[in-house]
């Protein structure tokens, strides 16, 4: 049965358990993700310097990171050969586990940072896996023509999960250390009934005539061989890994605004609420022109909006919190533009066959700049400061996009979203010039 392309896209059942399981898998993780960095940091300080708490936000990122570097090549294999709905059932059911023996060793009173970083490390397998999975099933849930509006919409959840979720945790956290946690287990297991609920989606046949580890290095090929989808994954990564100024909210929080839990939330949802607008505004008007010459603006704000970040540190003690939060809400805007255009665009060229591969990949490259992200600011704020670290990334993501616009004219010369939108000659004469 062939599906009407003019249908919005929560008119589509299916559709609507996804988004609803991706709003509470969000929430969670975000709730989580706030919560392991304050806590963590909070037990080294009590017997640690600054620097070596700092350190140990570096030692979250890298537990998180670490499972989806090795695992980045089988994860997307699995999710192009096996039911990506009990693949995202699993993981989350892992990442409910998780939350929960969490939750019930801080009630216990008998957590610790290597706890912390086990359960860190075993989140990042389940996400290794989670990821790719739900990358690709979504445009198995609604007609291509209908793709980007989804996106933008999937987007949307995803940005009020980044809103509410580490406020839910800030808050939950003042409240009940233990609550914070219980509450994510909660979000993990609303998530895990509304993937239940998805009912059989059409996907490839698995490719059976060559070797597993031939078709995983397909993915690296394919996305090595389409500069465009090359472009986009690689600018997020070195943009993101550089500017990664979140990761040290924590100690931006205790040590410089001195605002304490509520006052993170506050700042942990900020970026969120650039975002979650942003996201909603694409979800009625979807971007039709220059998508290619946007992301690379938006990159370069998100770096001069991290800059304004960093420089909070020398503001007025009376204005620092509002300067700090409106800059985190444009930092938000910022990558959220760069997201809807990176995610368009790599759905839309990517056949279905390779959409797990090429989710992986992606996924790595963002968990690259979010978790490596966040272990590398841990550790060069504790090398030469918070503040520099941050002033600093955000100077880097800017050079990297003015690098990138010259390396690849294919995302300067992307006009739209359509296949054909990229003219070769017009790619020659620029590499020509």
């Amino acid at each position: 049965m062939t599906l009407p392309a003019d249908r919005h896209p929560l008119r589509y059942r299916d559709f609507r358990a996804y988004l609803g399981g991706r709003l509470c898998a969000v929430l969670a993780q975000y709730a989580m993700m706030i919560v392991l960095g304050w806590q963590a940091y909070n037990i080294a300080r009590d017997t640690m310097s600054p620097s070596a708490a700092a350190a140990q936000l570096g030692l979250i990122g890298l537990a998180q990171f670490a499972p989806l570097f090795f695992l980045t090549p089988v994860t997307g294999w699995v999710a192009d050969h096996f039911d990506r709905r009990m693949i995202t059932r699993l993981t989350l059911a892992l990442m409910m586990a998780a939350s929960g023996l969490l939750g019930f060793a801080t009630y216990e009173g008998w957590v610790s940072l290597p706890l912390i970083i086990f359960v860190a490390m075993l989140v990042g397998i389940a996400r290794a896996f989670n990821g790719p999975a739900y990358g690709a099933l979504a445009p198995n849930l609604v007609p291509r023509a209908v793709l980007p509006r989804a996106i933008a919409i999937s987007s949307v959840a995803w940005q009020l999960g980044m809103i509410i979720g580490p406020a839910l945790g800030g808050y939950a956290f003042a409240i009940e250390p233990w609550g914070a946690y219980a509450l994510a287990a909660l979000l993990y297991t609303v998530a895990l009934a509304s993937m239940m609920m998805i009912g059989p989606v059409p996907q490839s046949a698995r490719d059976t005539s060559r070797h597993p580890v031939r078709q995983m290095i397909d993915g690296f090929a394919y996305v090595r061989g389409n500069r465009l989808v090359l472009a986009t994954i690689t600018l997020d990564l070195f943009a993101v890994l550089l500017a990664g100024a979140t990761a040290l909210l924590p100690i931006y929080a205790r040590d410089i605004l001195h605002v304490g839990s509520r006052g993170l939330g506050h700042l942990a949802a900020a970026p969120g609420i650039g975002a979650g607008i942003t996201a909603l505004w694409f979800s009625f008007r979807p971007m039709r022109s220059e998508v290619g010459l946007k992301m690379l603006g938006a990159v370069i704000l998100f770096g001069l909006a991290t800059i304004a970040f960093g420089l909070t540190a020398f503001a007025p003690t009376d204005i620092a919190m509002e300067i700090a939060l409106g800059s985190l809400i444009v930092l938000g805007f910022a990558d959220m533009v760069s997201v809807y255009v990176r995610q368009s665009l790599i759905q839309l060229h990517t056949p279905d066959a390779m959409r797990g591969r090429v989710s992986s990949l992606s996924q790595l490259t963002i968990s690259a700049s979010n978790e490596l992200g966040e272990a590398e600011s841990g550790f060069l704020a504790a090398l030469v400061g918070p503040v520099v670290a941050v002033i600093g990334g955000g100077i880097g993501a800017i050079v990297i996009t003015l690098i990138w616009a010259r390396l690849f004219p294919e995302l300067r010369l992307a006009r739209s979203f359509d296949l054909p939108d990229i003219r070769a000659a017009d790619i020659s004469q620029e590499k020509a010039t």
